[in-house]
């Protein structure tokens, strides 16, 4: 089977990743061999791809928003079965014994583990995961529109339940990628104005064609304060600018796994009881919902279709923002 390796973490100009061939691996118990139909592109993948994140291993194959096809399944697997499609998200596997696992919080695990940063991803043609944290998919999506809803859908999800904009509230999205063009659809499908600040007319004007009531640039301030704020650009100087744009009570939701540090601001505009507080990873039930939220409301990634040959230009391409929506690598058929 051919897979993309990480060995040393580099700056993605550098073409880090190697395509190279590598036994196909046998699952252990517990575990489902998949084959790979499609693995959507993260910024995650690439802060993990130029050392933004630690690595516990290398070399690594990245990738955590995959969909495939069970191929085997190993000992004491129930209820999949070969032939299946199914998805595999961020989260790999958790102790289910901590007092985050048995608390509902099982994203806080210390033991936690994950697609591409602690086990191989899903930018090669075979994988292994855990039967446990793989699900079933929606009949009505095809492998490329269902790829995006593993992660760029679900940590949306998950930043927008921890906003708690009211219904009817006005909700702000800073940075408008792969993820919060996703959320955008969710947010207005639950009842959410939406307001959108971020880089370039080309990013403005497709946050307004899905719904947007006003958009911006960085420089620009919403024309009225807002509910709740998520911030989904790693720009942690957003994080004072956006409390000034919330109302009293409001929440800034940080919904990276990685950002840069958040400069020293005034006390008084955290003042007023307005909350700051970050998306650490998700849970499984964040996936279930997301997957039947999307069949329901027929939500609709955008997405840019590559090749499997030429990762790292790809990757380039996702840094340089050369695309809107998400970029989904096509793999297999």
């Amino acid at each position: 089977m051919r897979a993309w390796i990480l060995s040393e973490p580099k700056p993605i100009e550098q073409k880090p990743l190697k395509l190279v061939e590598i036994p196909l691996p046998k699952p252990s118990a517990g575990e489902v061999r998949l084959r790979i139909l499609a693995c959507a592109m993260c910024r995650t993948d690439l802060h993990i791809v130029e050392g933004e994140i630690p690595l516990p291993k290398l070399p690594i194959t990245p990738g955590h928003q995959v969909v495939a096809v069970v191929d085997k399944i190993g000992d004491e697997v129930e209820d999949i079965e070969i032939g299946e499609r199914v998805g595999v998200p961020w989260l790999a596997s958790t102790c289910g014994e901590c007092d985050y696992c048995r608390s509902e919080r099982e994203n806080l695990c210390d033991s936690g583990m994950f697609t591409g940063q602690h086990v191989d991803g899903g930018y090669a043609e075979y994988m292994l995961a855990q039967a446990e944290f793989v699900y079933p998919l929606p009949e009505n999506y095809d492998e490329l529109h269902a790829a995006p809803l593993l992660c760029s859908g679900v940590i949306g999800y998950r930043a927008l339940k921890l906003a708690q904009v009211p219904h009817g509230g006005k909700l702000g999205l800073y940075g408008f990628g792969s993820s919060a063009h996703v959320t955008i659809q969710v947010a207005r499908h639950l009842g959410a104005e939406c307001f959108v600040i971020t880089r370039g007319e080309t990013g403005q004007e497709h946050a307004r064609k899905l719904g947007a009531v006003w958009a911006g640039g960085p420089d620009e301030d919403p024309p009225e304060l807002l509910d709740s704020v998520i911030i989904f650009a790693a720009a942690g100087e957003l994080v004072p600018r956006a409390l000034t744009h919330i109302r009293k009570g409001g929440i800034v939701t940080c919904a990276g796994i990685h950002m840069s540090d958040i400069p020293e601001f005034p006390y008084e505009i955290l003042w007023g009881e307005r909350i700051i507080r970050s998306v650490a990873n998700s849970t499984r039930d964040d996936v279930r919902e997301l997957l039947h939220l999307a069949a329901e409301m027929q939500l609709q990634p955008d997405i840019t279709v590559f090749d499997f040959e030429h990762l790292n230009e790809h990757l380039l391409a996702l840094k340089q923002g050369k695309f809107k929506g998400t970029g989904v690598i096509r793999i297999g058929a």
